[in-house]
């Protein structure tokens, strides 16, 4: 069986609905999983109609219309009947999300969050089945929160690996061409979970180690896994194969073109991932498997925006050790602050954090009656793997670096 994932760039419009069906007659759906992200940048747009219900209440009509609308079009350019049954199905779900916003008490935010930001993987799946059926491509519809089951720990939930595997093993059939969504899970209490933004790819690992999957394919709009993010470099280069060490070691620096915690299930039973081009599926693309660093070795370049750097150090010169660093993770751990790059003295300490879940200023205000503190926001955290001197040169001309790392082989850059 072969888990295909799609992101929400593939299936943006009902052109990438048509050409997703394209790259299924190219390269065959026989024992075949879609795994399917939301449509475009319909996340975005459910974490606006959540930041409504919280802060905005007399915009929050307008922000759900607005995702209404937004598939309502896909819709109408797939399905000209406007009797066909999808649209029903599709209403259903719409109603389902304003029932939600009227009889829920809670004002748990990450609960709520999960609650709603799902139904974008939802209602495109829900289209993505419908149309497929239209052309003749027989499948099943799966709801992924009846087989990937979670802790409670809304919005980056913990996978309960044995009720999952139970429930994988015996709920889905391998024989046919099945559509689920990537991204959720359920609780317990059946309360929908996250697994963290663009944690579609992870859910195609769960399902690909669950079943025993041959492969995974991660479909993008790029030839395969390049050694720099085009958005933010001119020139990039594919790299053609990567070990599973080389692609965890790139994926926890921050490549966007693999979740961090989609390799180790993979990994573990040996499944090789693909990661190929939607616009030209017969490419080879990338394979990340079995195999010693990467081919062609480059210096590949990372780059995590928007991160915040804490300086710390003492108030007193007393050293600061191992006692004094403990109680620092334990603040940034209550704090929800990922931890990106730390680098301390004897009498300094200083980090780089992803401020995602918007713990910083209650963090600081803690740190400053125990420490003098330098906060510098939004910064960007480069990482150069199998960097040469060349490759830093070029990078650093015109940057102001504010904290550098080297090691053997990756070098690490805070710069404003």
């Amino acid at each position: 069986m072969r888990i295909f994932k799609f992101g929400g760039a593939s299936v943006k419009d009902a052109e990438g609905v048509k050409n997703l069906v394209n790259v299924l007659k190219e390269v065959g759906y026989d024992n075949t999983l879609l795994v399917i992200s939301a449509m475009g940048k319909t996340t975005n747009s459910m974490e606006e109609v959540v930041d409504s219900y919280f802060a905005e209440k007399e915009r929050l009509s307008f922000k759900v219309q607005e995702v209404v609308d937004f598939h309502n079009k896909i819709l109408s350019d797939l399905f000209p009947n406007e009797q066909h049954p999808v649209f029903k199905k599709v209403k259903s779900l719409f109603d389902e999300i304003q029932g939600f916003l009227v009889w829920n008490k809670s004002p748990n935010y990450n609960f709520v969050y999960d609650q709603l930001v799902g139904y974008g993987e939802l209602i495109c799946t829900t289209i993505v089945s419908a149309y497929l059926d239209e052309v003749g491509m027989k499948n099943t519809w799966l709801d992924v929160r009846n087989f990937i089951k979670t802790d409670n720990s809304y919005r980056d939930t913990n996978v309960n690996w044995e009720r999952t595997q139970e429930k994988i093993s015996k709920g889905i059939d391998r024989k046919v061409l099945n559509v689920t969504q990537g991204f959720l899970g359920s609780d317990d209490n059946n309360f929908t979970t996250t697994l963290g933004r663009e944690g579609s790819d992870y859910t195609a690992a769960i399902l690909a180690y669950c079943l025993n999957a041959d492969s995974v394919t991660i479909w993008k709009d790029v030839p395969g896994v390049l050694n720099a993010d085009p958005r933010h470099f001119k020139e990039t280069q594919l790299l053609n194969k990567i070990s599973y060490t080389e692609a965890i070691e790139l994926a926890f620096y921050g490549a966007s073109v693999i979740h961090p915690k989609t390799l180790q299930p993979l990994q573990r039973k040996e499944i090789p991932l693909h990661v190929k081009s939607f616009i030209n599926p017969k490419d080879s693309g990338t394979t990340v498997g079995r195999g010693i660093g990467i081919e062609p070795l480059v210096p590949c370049f990372i780059v995590k925006k928007n991160q915040v750097l804490v300086k710390l150090s003492s108030l007193d010169f007393s050293f600061i050790v191992e006692h004094s660093i403990s109680e620092l993770f334990k603040l940034l751990h209550e704090h929800k602050m990922k931890v990106d790059l730390i680098q301390n003295s004897a009498i300094s300490f200083s980090v780089c954090v992803d401020n995602k879940f918007g713990g910083l200023n209650g963090l600081l205000e803690l740190l400053k009656s125990r420490f003098k503190v330098v906060c510098h926001e939004d910064v960007s955290l480069y990482t150069i793997r199998h960097f040469n001197e060349t490759a830093v040169e070029s990078f650093l001309n015109g940057y102001d670096v504010l904290l550098e790392q080297r090691g053997k082989e990756t070098l690490q850059l805070v710069v404003k």
